[in-house]
């Protein structure tokens, strides 16, 4: 084996060294060698496929189950334990209720990540597309405009403003090439993926319709936001020490103590309850913002499309050069980005809907 190690391995002179049939199972190895390393390093991605894996692979989630299992394990240690007082028993159970709510809310928070994420890497690649074309179309412009100079039909300041103009849209899809890997490295990252694999994103299939009201996402927050619920077990757990001390053998010191705690507890409360009412309104209508964009970007595109067919009319009638139907292609694009940057803001403010009511409604967290 030393021999083959130390020299290029063909099929020559191996073959005078092996076996038929471990040289045929050596060549096949080599062959399929290479194939496997690049499937390895290439992964196609769907948006809900994304998550999924966050959901399966992801570290906090990971630690937020862990947590809840050792809060459950705790509490049936206690409550096989005969002489565990209430209070201990009580404090299991919060424990357990609280771990919950935390492990639902690391997945809500952990999908939000990912879906901002996805859609920003994404749309970065769709935007250096559009750059790409919007640079070919001011290169043209340029050359139009330096022709013009020849023919003493334009000055020098027309040709300084297009080849600024290209300048400026040539950093802006050099800045978006640039910016694209890291995007994608950052989500590759949170769906604990090596960072040099190469992702395919596929485009975001359309988001949900959101089927709760208001009314309906502001209901049992104290149940499901782990802010909520540890202040709701303090408030529970603090009117449990009132009702402890509320008797002949401990002293009324005790007692008032116990009951200025369960009053600030119960403050504590309420001012946290306001706040994520108050918080999943502002996402219920960012989202109903979002949604109604959708609409005036497809009007747009509707208008940009109508637009490029009558360019490549009048081209066709002799009464438009090629450029123009190029711009209004570039404008075509342009539209078609708007609108998919307008679909996937949708899609986040879902995500961060989700996060603010403690439920999801992106339909992703399984």
């Amino acid at each position: 084996m030393n021999h083959l190690t130390n020299q290029t391995l063909n099929p020559t002179t191996t073959s005078r060294n092996l076996s038929g049939g471990a040289f045929r199972l050596l060549a096949l190895t080599l062959a399929l060698a290479a194939p496997q390393a690049s499937a390895q390093a290439a992964t196609t991605l769907t948006l809900p496929g994304a998550v999924t894996r966050a959901l399966e692979n992801g570290a906090d989630v990971t630690t937020a189950r862990a947590n809840l299992q050792k809060a459950q394990a705790n509490l049936r240690a206690v409550r096989a334990d005969p002489t565990s007082p209430i209070t201990a028993l009580t404090q299991a159970e919060q424990d357990v209720t609280a771990q919950a709510a935390t492990l639902a809310s690391t997945k809500l928070s952990v999908a939000q990540t990912v879906v901002t994420q996805y859609l920003g890497a994404f749309e970065t690649a769709a935007r250096t597309r559009v750059s790409a074309a919007q640079v070919e179309l001011d290169a043209r412009q340029l050359k139009i405009a330096q022709a013009k100079l020849a023919a003493r039909v334009a000055t020098t300041l027309d040709v300084s403003r297009v080849q600024n103009t290209l300048d400026n849209d040539r950093q802006d899809l050099q800045s978006a090439r640039d910016q694209l890997p890291v995007l994608e490295a950052q989500l590759a990252r949170s769906l604990n993926l090596p960072a040099s694999t190469d992702l395919t994103l596929s485009a975001p299939p359309a988001p949900p319709k959101l089927s709760l009201t208001l009314a309906g996402l502001q209901a049992g927050l104290e149940k499901r936001l782990p802010g909520l619920v540890q202040a709701a077990n303090g408030a529970a757990f603090s009117a449990l020490q009132v009702k402890l001390a509320d008797n002949d053998y401990t002293p009324a010191r005790t007692l008032e103590d116990a009951r200025v705690a369960a009053q600030n507890a119960q403050i504590s409360l309420g001012d946290a309850q306001r706040s994520a009412l108050t918080q999943v309104r502002d996402a219920y209508r960012s989202l109903q913002d979002a949604q109604e964009r959708v609409a005036l970007s497809r009007d747009s595109l509707a208008n940009t499309q109508t637009s490029l067919t009558q360019a490549q009319a009048r081209l066709k009638a002799g009464t438009a050069a090629a450029v123009d139907v190029q711009q209004a292609q570039v404008q075509a694009q342009q539209a078609a980005l708007a609108v998919t940057q307008a679909q996937n803001n949708v899609w986040r403010s879902l995500a961060a809907l989700g996060s603010a009511a403690g439920t999801d409604v992106t339909g992703l967290v399984k």
